[in-house]
């Protein structure tokens, strides 16, 4: 009984101990807070397009992915979803904020993300801006 503990010890261990370099990889990837962000009629030709954001670690090609990071992890809080849409029946001033528009997909504290912005209303907006600087500022604040 003995040996064949020791052999099953063995088996496992060697089969932990051979895991192939990509797959490691893949496992850390899987971990790490990964945002597709695409903006289009944001206002600033600069800020439109699409971008990638890691976050833990910060890297990806859009342009405040430091301050990006940095406010998801302010917005990330237990029971809230910093990517949720406007509350079906919320009363929202009428105020147009532009053409703007986004969709941010990807994970999230451990959560897929596919969610979309406009500035079509007070809501909309006020959503929008408290996502910047993942979303760009596009100059119109919502009303208070």
């Amino acid at each position: 009984m003995l040996i064949r503990r020791l052999a099953l010890t063995v088996t496992a261990l060697t089969s932990a101990l051979t895991v192939s370099p990509g797959a490691l990889a893949d496992a850390r990837h899987g971990q790490v807070d990964h945002l597709t962000v695409t903006v289009a009629e944001s206002g600033g030709a600069t800020a439109d397009g699409t971008y990638e954001l890691y976050c833990h670690p910060t890297a990806g090609d859009h342009r405040d992915a430091e301050e990006a990071c940095d406010r998801l992890d302010e917005m990330t809080v237990w029971g809230k979803d910093p990517f949720a849409p406007v509350t079906p029946g919320m009363h929202c001033t009428l105020q147009y904020g532009g053409a703007a528009s986004a969709h941010v997909r990807g994970v999230w504290a451990g959560k897929r993300v596919d969610a979309h912005f406009n500035r079509e209303n007070g809501c909309e907006m006020k959503r929008w801006d408290a996502l910047v600087p993942l979303l760009p500022h596009t100059g119109m604040r919502p009303p208070s």
